[in-house]
């Protein structure tokens, strides 16, 4: 029978990515709740400068994201990957030392260079059999978002004992000791192979870009990080303005971010089990376009803040769950990896545009006009989720079905669209690998479990 659990040698491989993935995460958004009040005291500062530099990270990387992990197919996954983060330490501490806004954006534009997300993606399925794939993905993405929350606590403190040099430095520290947990931790891949559930196939480009349902997910991931990044442009200064003292800025974000994930959990639960995706998700857009409108208008009082932001990252952190599972769905069974490739890269796309836009806003118009900008991008995006499908609730299913010519892996196809619960079947008789989407209620594993070699 194939094995229900994961080996110790997967778990150790899951989690030593995973933490090498949150600790890069880390660092870039460390500075996220910190440097618009930091730059206002750097040379050369303008509000479109220090909107740049909050979101050149986001360039760079959807540039040379794809690059990399293309690259670790060819010149192996750990020097590729060991790379990326030594370009990311250099970043950082070139914007360590930074005493202009200038060097700080180049420092943030080589961090984002050090683009190593797919290559440890595609480690990771060198290392996880095909059934179990699944779960180390979900894992690595779960460490991104827990990055991302105590990154929004902890880069107020580290600001207050350590100013934001310090946090610079930090990171490149926590980069160089990723290298060593990369090399000490992470297991070596017996085959390193290119696995189309988990990177971008090059062919398949053409195929994702058309498809409608994809791009508007696309456009969702896109605008959800442009509403992050420029609102954080100014959330910082609003504080202040309203009287909070920036030290204490992390006594907000703390039980804004717990209750936020709390509160966000059952309506997870709700749109996957009770089948109500679309319809969380368009609840979801359309809080957070209320959020941003009442900042704009609303935002002159500390407790008006705090209920805002809850809201605020209530649905954030809602969407931020929900996009992924929504491009598995709608995504070609052999073309999960390419589609989550153009959804990642369109994410860091929203993050620069975000920071540059956010930036250029309060400086021609004041901070709340970044707020109501906000506010219309999401109704945008609400217009254009009211057309999106209803997607098929079908899991993603890998199947190891050993090496076929042609004609064996049509045949192969063929019968595996017969087991019932098997809605979509593509067999790479090369790879030796039946990429399915399946009716997880409906699906029959022990008829499903007979064409695996695993039975053999």
């Amino acid at each position: 029978m194939i094995s229900t659990s994961m080996t110790a040698h997967e778990r150790r491989a899951a989690t030593s990515l995973a933490g090498i993935f949150a600790v890069r995460m880390l660092g870039m958004f460390m500075i996220l709740p910190v440097f618009a009040l930091y730059a206002e005291h750097l040379e050369d500062v303008t509000p479109l400068l220090i909107g740049v530099a909050i979101g050149i990270y986001g360039l760079t990387q959807a540039l040379l994201q794809i690059p990399f992990g293309m690259a670790s197919d060819r010149l192996g996954r750990k020097p590729v990957i060991a790379v990326g983060l030594l370009i990311f330490a250099v970043g950082s501490v070139l914007a360590a030392l930074a005493d202009s806004i200038q060097g700080v954006i180049i420092g943030r534009a080589l961090q984002g260079s050090g683009a190593v997300a797919a290559a440890v993606m595609a480690l990771a399925a060198d290392l996880t059999r095909e059934e179990h794939r699944t779960k180390a993905m979900a894992f690595i993405g779960m460490s991104i978002g827990m990055s991302f929350v105590v990154a929004m606590v902890l880069g107020p403190l580290l600001n207050q004992w350590f100013g934001v040099p310090g946090i610079f430095w930090l990171t490149a520290l926590l980069a160089l000791a990723a290298i060593g947990l990369l090399y000490l931790a992470v297991p070596n891949p017996v085959v390193t192979q290119r696995h189309r559930d988990a990177e971008p196939v090059a062919g398949q480009f053409g195929r994702i870009l058309r498809d409608g349902q994809l791009l508007r997910l696309d456009l969702g991931i896109l605008v959800l990080h442009l509403v992050l990044t420029a609102s954080f442009v100014v959330v910082p200064l609003v504080l202040r303005d309203v009287g909070f003292a920036p030290a204490r800025h992390w006594l907000l974000y703390l039980p804004v971010m717990v209750l936020a994930i709390t509160l966000a959990i059952p309506f997870i639960i709700v749109a996957e089990k009770k089948r109500r995706l679309k319809q969380v998700l368009l609840g979801a857009v359309a809080a957070l376009a209320l959020a941003a409108a009442g900042m704009a208008g609303l935002g002159d009082s500390l407790g008006n803040m705090a209920l805002l932001l809850l809201l605020f990252f209530t649905a954030f952190n809602l969407l931020e769950a929900t996009l992924p599972s929504l491009v598995s769905k709608f995504a070609p069974a052999d073309a999960r990896g390419t589609a989550m490739g153009v959804y990642s890269s369109s994410q860091f796309v929203g993050a620069f545009i975000g920071g540059a836009s956010g930036g250029w806003l309060h400086g021609q118009f004041g901070l709340h006009s970044v707020f109501l900008f906000c506010a219309v991008v999401l109704g945008l995006w609400w217009l254009a989720a009211l057309g999106m499908r209803q997607p098929r609730y079908l899991a993603s299913h890998l199947l190891k079905v050993g090496p076929l010519d042609s004609v064996q892996a049509a045949v192969l196809g063929a019968e595996l669209l017969r087991v019932p619960g098997v809605e979509d079947a593509v067999v790479n008789g090369e790879e030796g690998v039946a990429y399915l989407k399946v009716d997880n209620q409906r699906l029959d594993g022990a008829a499903l479990g007979k064409y695996s070699v695993a039975e053999s």
